[in-house]
């Protein structure tokens, strides 16, 4: 049995977990973080669409999250639409490990 999506408060202590856990993320990486934890988005055009962002913004972030932070591992790329698949990398699964659903 599948568990049921997130609301809004258990996304929003997720990401507060996930910026304790990495002090030096912006709230909008750790957001994407919480979001791939929660199974609510696993690419940056459908966490843009879901969260309301600017698509620009949140492929900033996830850059930032697979780069310096080594914490997303990017998986696909559009051409087009730039739309961004990714999870976690080691480094990413180990902050996750420590959440709890």
């Amino acid at each position: 049995m599948s568990e049921p999506p997130a609301d809004a408060e258990t996304f929003l202590a997720v990401t507060d977990s996930v910026a304790a856990l990495q002090p030096g993320l912006s709230a909008l990486e750790a957001g994407i973080l919480a979001a791939l934890h929660l199974d609510l988005a696993r690419d940056s055009r459908s966490f843009a669409r879901v969260f309301g962002l600017e698509h620009a913004l949140v492929l900033r972030a996830v850059e930032t999250l697979a780069g310096d932070a080594g914490l997303l591992a990017l998986q696909d790329r559009n051409p087009r639409t730039q739309r961004t698949r990714y999870a976690a990398s080691a480094a990413g699964d180990a902050v996750l490990a420590h959440l709890h659903r």
